[in-house]
């Protein structure tokens, strides 16, 4: 498949949103097909393809640069799957944990924050059971943390770094954080990054990344749809 010219970004919300409702309802292989990208099987070796094609579907800007997706518009794209009850399958990634931090980093500084300050949130069918080309593409919205949300990620944030800064970061758990988790990032135990023990001494572990609970995706999704 020959691959077409890249959609140039939107220049307004009302432009980027007018774009999503051209895609709501759609298959995802019929958008990869407009843009002349070959639909994989599985996900399974293709980890971010859909997010991927969707960017390029809706003209994101961003490629690998340290800015929001649509950087004109400030607005970071997330898509969010959806299981067979059509409830989220899993927590959201939003961005690398960085193990070497200093403890000069403030919330309001953070890459997690101003990542999360405008998200376009789109809805996409993940239920196993149904080929990837098949699956379909939800109504998208935009959304701002409410100053409750924001408070919560925050504390969360605040509490995660802290045990990133005094060399907890091999034993930090997914289980902790409200809203906001640290899990491992790469695809296999293999991979390792560096880090700062409890003690101050380098030490090599498995690169995180801040998400999002699907318990926190569920209310976003439940207050749209309400």
């Amino acid at each position: 498949m020959k691959h077409k010219q890249a959609t140039l970004p939107p220049q307004s919300q009302q432009e980027l949103m007018a774009r999503c409702q051209k895609i709501v309802g759609r298959t995802i292989g019929s958008v990869a097909a407009d843009l002349g990208i070959a639909t994989p099987e599985n996900l399974l070796r293709h980890k971010g393809w859909v997010g991927n094609l969707l960017e390029k579907a809706l003209g994101a800007n961003a490629g690998n640069l340290a800015e929001p997706d649509f950087i004109d518009l400030g607005i970071e794209m997330k898509t969010l799957p959806l299981n067979a009850h059509a409830q989220p399958k899993e927590s959201t990634y939003v961005c690398t944990v960085s193990m070497q931090q200093s403890g000069e980093l403030t919330w309001q500084k953070s890459w997690v924050r101003r990542k999360l300050s405008h998200v376009l949130w789109v809805p996409i069918e993940a239920d196993n059971t149904i080929p990837l080309a098949e699956r379909y593409i939800g109504q998208a919205w935009l959304w701002q943390p409410s100053d409750e949300q924001e408070a919560i990620l925050e504390r969360d944030w605040n509490e995660l770094m802290d045990r990133i800064v005094l060399g907890g970061q091999a034993d930090i758990s997914a289980k902790e954080g409200e809203y906001l988790q640290i899990r491992p990032k790469a695809a296999n135990s293999h991979v390792v990054s560096a880090g700062v023990s409890a003690s101050g001494e380098a030490e090599y572990i498995n690169p995180k990344g801040f998400y999002l609970r699907s318990v926190f995706t569920k209310q976003l999704l439940e207050q749209q749809s309400q």
